[in-house]
């Protein structure tokens, strides 16, 4: 498999997370579904962040980079950026929803606020490495690249631990069917 497809199909799955959290965010007034929230936030620390954003940020940034590509401008810059905007809307999601846990109820707007920064960040980012980035570095890697970027993506899958992939896309699948979201 090619390793821009891999990262692609890594990028449906997130956009899956991304629908059933809008839905979990929607609700927040009338009830703060903690269990959803967690299954959630661990998709996007463990899934999006460690695997998927490691991937990226570790071998395909760099190896785009070193083949003209630079990285203190433009796109590779920007998604970066975008990177770290994501983990701190995370954090702040994490945040609003201990604080809430703990009694303050005023949070349930920083808890909904966050959530949905998040999707909107993600929706937009995903958008712009699927349409720009990718097809950029597509240009620039050879069959080589691709074979050693295949190499290091089994890599950081076989460190990430056996099944990783497997056990968040069916927390994904779980999520979908609990609100119906197909």
């Amino acid at each position: 498999m090619d390793p821009i497809e891999v990262l692609m199909a890594e990028h449906r799955c997130i956009e899956r997370m991304l629908k059933v959290l809008t839905v979990v965010a929607e609700q927040v007034e009338v009830e703060v579904d903690f269990d959803s929230f967690e299954k959630a936030i661990d998709f996007i620390q463990n899934f999006s962040d460690k695997f998927h954003h490691a991937k990226e940020e570790g071998e395909f940034f760099p190896l785009i980079e070193s083949k003209g590509i630079p990285k203190e401008s433009g796109p590779i810059a920007m998604m970066l950026q975008e990177h770290d905007i994501g983990r701190n809307y995370v954090k702040g999601l994490v945040d609003s929803l201990s604080k809430y846990k703990e009694g303050d109820k005023s949070q349930s707007t920083a808890i909904s606020s966050n959530a949905q920064g998040f999707v909107n960040l993600l929706a937009e980012h995903i958008m712009k490495e699927d349409n720009i980035l990718y097809p950029m570095g597509n240009q620039v890697i050879s069959d080589q690249d691709r074979s050693s970027l295949i190499q290091r993506f089994n890599e950081i899958a076989k460190d990430a631990g056996e099944g990783v992939p497997e056990k968040y896309h069916k927390l994904v699948n779980d999520l979908e069917k609990k609100f119906n979201i197909s």
